[in-house]
């Protein structure tokens, strides 16, 4: 059910975000406003990574095969790099886009249908942030927390530009009026620098991911689990790995236990010791690739 929802939720963002895109390239052609074509190029290329998101997304969600053992968890992290790393780069291109017409003394906008793109994206952003906002807390999804953080960017980002052509339009009846060529380019070298920390984020958790750091809630998560198991007797030591990847979280524990440890209650002991661990972890059966061995000889572990 969370997966369905999960690739539903994403099929509304990425229509959404095809018909802003073009309401961005429209507008900006018509406006002269760089500012906003950058807006609906940047919305275009977010619909492609979203369409990619979708495609990993139903990936993820396959059982695991004979070539992929471990399933299609890691190529999540690896959807998001390239995702973020794309959008890095528009966001420098564009940058120095803006760079070189504050320095060629600006262009001319229409600031009338610039105020009405602003004011229609505005709305759009902020309604869909809040609506995968709600649906994310049933469905927990890296997916849907990347395109909801970029809903929450791009409204605040376009707000800001209902006030810079506010403020434009204003200029136009003042003494200043020459300096209004000069918003156009300035707006589109502020929204890059604004956009910026957000790929910069996707790709450091992604390159986490993919580098399989551990995470520290994760391995704290662990050891809580652990205390009350180590109070057996007989159970001398344990060692643990973990690793996330994508939804996949990985979890593998080697505990060292006295020789004669389980010899007159046997498997059914080690299986109940798996299940006390189990009962401390907040990580869904299915998001997790759990496993624990027991050994008397500490070289194995």
């Amino acid at each position: 059910m969370s997966a369905a929802l999960e690739q539903r939720t994403l099929k509304l963002s990425i229509v959404t975000t095809l018909a802003v895109s073009a309401l961005g390239v429209t507008f900006g052609l018509l406006a002269g406003s760089q500012s906003i074509l950058f807006d609906g190029v940047f919305s275009t290329i977010d619909a492609a990574m979203s369409g990619l998101a979708l495609l990993v997304a139903r990936l993820a969600m396959r059982e695991a095969s004979q070539r992929f053992q471990h399933g299609f968890w890691h190529i999540e992290p690896m959807a998001a790099a390239l995702n973020g790393s794309i959008l890095l780069l528009l966001c420098f291109y564009a940058f120095l886009n803006g760079l070189q017409g504050l320095m060629e003394g600006g262009r001319e906008l229409a600031f009338g249908l610039a105020m009405v793109y602003a004011v229609v994206v505005t709305c759009a952003c902020f309604t869909l942030y809040a609506y995968e906002r709600r649906i994310n807390k049933r469905v927990d999804s890296e997916f849907l927390r990347i395109d909801m953080q970029g809903w929450l960017m791009a409204g605040l980002i376009t707000a800001a530009l209902i006030v810079a052509f506010a403020i434009a339009l204003v200029l136009e009846r003042t003494a200043y009026a020459h300096l209004t060529p000069y918003v156009d380019s300035l707006l589109l070298s502020i929204l890059t620098l604004c956009f910026i920390p957000v790929p910069i984020g996707i790709v450091r958790r992604a390159l986490r991911e993919i580098f399989l750091v551990a995470p520290s809630g994760l391995d704290r998560e662990v050891h809580d689990a652990m205390l009350p198991v180590m109070q057996r007797e007989g159970l001398l030591d344990y060692f643990s790995h973990v690793a996330k990847s994508g939804r996949g979280h990985f979890i593998e524990i080697h505990i060292v236990t006295a020789p004669e440890f389980a010899a007159d209650a046997g498997v059914a002991l080690l299986d109940e010791i798996r299940e006390q661990i189990t009962a401390g972890f907040s990580i869904p059966p299915e998001r997790r690739w759990f496993t624990v061995s027991f050994t008397a000889d500490p070289r194995w572990t």
